[in-house]
């Protein structure tokens, strides 16, 4: 008997964020997450590469989980082009002791989540392309768990919606032989009735 899928699995995903110099005078330095390292240890804002003004840090890692439950969500975002994780990420609270530059607060592989954060307009959300490895372990996943329901067409109720003429014509015409005829003027001498 074939081993049941497990309904969550996770994998430790290191963040690289990169320091470079900003373009305006109102943003002195611009951060920006450009890569993961699947598998990382713990790290705390290491320095990785130093060029020039442009320094590269191991940010941190975090646990990316995958939810049974999300399994459509992942398969949006394999479907796009270059399907991604989200980083995101938060400025620090003033007087936090041992704060980096940014907090990393969450790496996802839903762009559903991803969403939910974009619209706080607290946190920064950065779209960094997945690893191959880490696109493979998405994927078996999804195919894991994912059950594609079918089409089922919905049926029309029989209840006859036609029988009553409902706003047909004008109340104020008296006929019954023409209910489409819309009134016309008084003419002078009329008083009272419509044409």
């Amino acid at each position: 008997m074939a081993q049941e899928a497990r309904k969550i699995e996770a994998m430790d995903i290191g963040v690289v964020i990169r320091q470079s110099p900003g373009v305006t005078r109102w943003a002195k330095w611009v951060w920006r997450a450009v890569a993961l390292l699947p598998g990382a240890g713990p790290a705390d804002w290491h320095v990785m590469r130093r060029e020039g003004e442009v320094t590269e840090f191991h940010a941190g890692t975090r646990r990316v989980e995958l939810f049974r439950s999300d399994c459509e969500a992942y398969a949006e975002n394999l479907a796009t082009r270059e399907p991604s994780l989200f980083v995101v990420m938060r400025e620090p609270q003033p007087g936090q002791p041992g704060a980096g530059p940014l907090e990393l607060t969450l790496v996802t592989a839903s762009p559903f989540e991803a969403q939910d954060y974009c619209d706080s307009g607290e946190e920064i959300v950065e779209k960094v392309p997945m690893p191959p490895v880490v696109r493979d372990w998405v994927e078996n996943f999804v195919m894991a768990h994912e059950a594609f329901e079918p089409f089922k067409k919905r049926r029309r109720d029989k209840r006859r919606i036609d029988l009553r003429e409902d706003g047909i014509g004008d109340p104020r015409i008296a006929q019954i032989s023409d209910v489409y005829r819309s009134p016309t003027l008084l003419r002078a001498g009329q008083k009272g009735r419509l044409q």
